[in-house]
């Protein structure tokens, strides 16, 4: 669902999610009118009352209160029927837009995510989205009962006495100018709070998730103090919007009260006059106190109306943000391939005025293991990123089988590339679902294959619930090479045609490394492999080594050829030689 943006309030953009709710709403609105429609009536029955009350008229008392309850048992499940479909309602849209902002991240390039908050996203996901919800309850719920209420028990009241009516409504114009005042105030204290609970969640996810570091630096008081001066500030904003809050109701209250002593020396004199009975006078004073609540509920709904839409405005910030890599509209499915990779005349940079890689050309052939190497910066990482279009050139061309990778959908190119970082991320769940990443249904003789592939089947088999051990919080009950082995099993699963290995044993204690080496020479076979490596022992065997440096290739050959060149790439091998061999 695609949003057009409009100025003023973002409100708007909850339309086409209540439009969805558009039945259950009328389901809801229908107990409203049942619940609203009863208040005149009980006004008029009040009235009656306390006429007959003065008369000493038992017997009519009696039954006019009883046909009151039975009026207010009709009342009370028109209430029912309000609440019960309204919540139905608000909590769908709720998850509607839920879900349609975390489709919309999903579809956010790789660059959004390395310069945005982790705790900020989820904050907006959660409590943002929350108060959206809230808003959308109590605009049913709430505001449009309270609002009807208004308009029909007023409207009882002007036909009782137009001339008492006009002046309680003297002050209403100053009331509607300080609500909206304070809902103003209100919305600015909002925004602001919200964005330092973001905040405060974005130090709390970082801090949590390096955590080792903290305590390796008895960095514990620096990170408390980072967290008491956050904890500060959001303290401070959201005083401000509790204090307009304590401010707004004694000032509406006491406007109120000048309204009712204005009411009742107005009716004495209307009574005196012969233009009113007591009964009517009675009936006019009770559907005057039933406008209490509904102002109160009005004044309170409209200031929590614009808190809400601060949340709403954080939601339309992120779904303002356009995708840098866009799937075609016609986009075709890429079949499955054999492995020959081309980048024509490329160009590309992170900012686009500061290219990483230029002009490059580079054709790497099915089956072909071609490893990269090069400074830190040189651009190897950025290199195979753009082949499963993480990121998108400024120039030139990615080509596949010499089909155009912008020209396929995305989910076709990825599913046929397969990665194995040199970080890799464990979710949570049990080992098997993390080799079958992806995959909401998997044969698990499959997923053993894969693990025997990649060497992990002998660890996994040692715990005593095997492939349904769960892995906890980014894997952190596996070591750093079980993890390794884990993510190659997974791109085993795969069965890509192309492999990507960027630093995949740089990380690892010698041990680990052997069986992951092993099991990456395993996985290599018959398949087109990128292969990024600081240390070059574990690139000799590549069919190609390309030397990046600026953006370019300025050498390629075998292991032997390179080093007879006695250039570039012999010199990074004689540094690293040099620094192995030291004491």
């Amino acid at each position: 669902m695609t949003h057009p943006r409009r100025q003023g309030s973002n409100y708007w953009i909850l339309a086409p999610y209540v439009r969805q709710q558009w039945p259950t709403i009328a389901k809801a609105m229908f107990g409203t009118l049942i619940f609203v429609g009863y208040w005149p009536i009980l006004a008029w029955l009040s009235g009656q009352v306390l006429a007959l009350l003065a008369e000493g008229n038992v017997p009519a008392v009696s039954r006019l209160i009883a046909v009151t309850m039975a009026g207010f048992a009709v009342q009370k499940v028109g209430q029912y029927i309000q609440d019960s479909f309204m919540s139905k309602a608000a909590l769908e849209v709720a998850f509607k837009v839920r879900r349609q902002v975390y489709t919309h991240i999903h579809d956010l390039s790789l660059a959004y995510f390395e310069r945005s908050q982790t705790g900020d996203l989820a904050y907006r996901l959660t409590e943002d989205i929350d108060r959206i919800g809230e808003v959308v309850l109590k605009l049913f719920h709430d505001f449009i009962p309270s609002l009807l209420q208004l308009i029909v028990v007023v409207g009882y009241m002007v036909y009782l006495n137009w001339q008492l009516t006009l002046t309680a409504m003297v002050l209403i114009p100053l009331l509607a100018v300080l609500a909206g005042w304070f809902g103003n105030q209100m919305l600015k204290s909002s925004r602001r709070s919200q964005n330092l609970v973001s905040d405060l969640s974005s130090l709390v996810t970082e801090v949590f998730s390096g955590i080792r570091l903290v305590r390796a630096f008895a960095a514990e008081d620096y990170e408390i103090e980072r967290f008491t001066q956050e904890a500060e500030k959001n303290r401070q904003a959201k005083y401000r919007a509790a204090w307009l809050q304590a401010v707004q109701y004694p000032v509406v209250g006491f406007l109120y009260g000048l309204v009712v002593v204005m009411i009742l020396l107005m009716g004495t004199w209307q009574i005196s006059q012969g233009n009113l009975t007591g009964a009517s006078f009675g009936s006019y004073v009770i559907a005057a106190l039933m406008l209490i609540d509904p102002v109160n509920h009005f004044i309170h709904n409209y200031s929590e109306f614009k808190q809400g839409e601060a949340s709403v405005d954080r939601i339309v910030e992120l779904l303002d943000i356009e995708p840098a890599v866009r799937e075609l509209p016609n986009a075709i499915e890429l079949p499955p391939v054999t492995g020959r990779v081309e980048y024509r005349n490329l160009t590309f940079g992170y900012d686009p005025t500061e290219p990483i890689l230029r002009n490059l050309d580079l054709i790497a052939l099915p089956g072909e293991k071609i490893a990269l190497v090069g400074a830190s910066g040189a651009g190897k990482s950025t290199l195979v990123n753009l082949l499963p279009r993480f990121y998108d050139p400024q120039s030139g061309q990615v080509l596949i089988d010499d089909v155009d990778i912008a020209t396929v959908s995305l989910r076709s190119l990825r599913r046929q590339i397969g990665i194995v970082p040199q970080e890799n991320t464990l979710f949570s769940g049990t080992i098997a679902q993390n080799i079958a990443f992806g995959q909401k249904e998997f044969d698990i003789k499959a997923v053993e294959e894969a693990a025997r592939v990649a060497n992990a089947h002998d660890f996994i088999s040692q715990f005593s619930q095997g492939y349904y051990t769960w892995v906890g919080e980014r894997g952190v009950n596996l070591s750093g090479g079980q993890r390794q082995r884990v993510a190659i099993a997974r791109a085993v699963l795969l069965n890509p045609r192309i492999l990507i290995l960027d630093e995949a044993t740089s990380a690892l204690d010698a041990e680990s490394e052997a069986l992951v080496q092993e099991a990456l020479e395993r996985i290599m076979r018959d398949r087109t492999v990128f292969i990024i490596a600081h240390r070059l022992a574990t690139v000799r065997r590549a069919d190609r080594i390309l030397v990046i440096e600026k953006g370019q290739i300025i050498e390629s050959g075998t292991h032997s050829e390179l080093l007879a060149q006695k250039s570039r790439y012999a010199q990074f091998y004689a540094q690293q030689f040099a620094v192995e061999s030291s004491p």
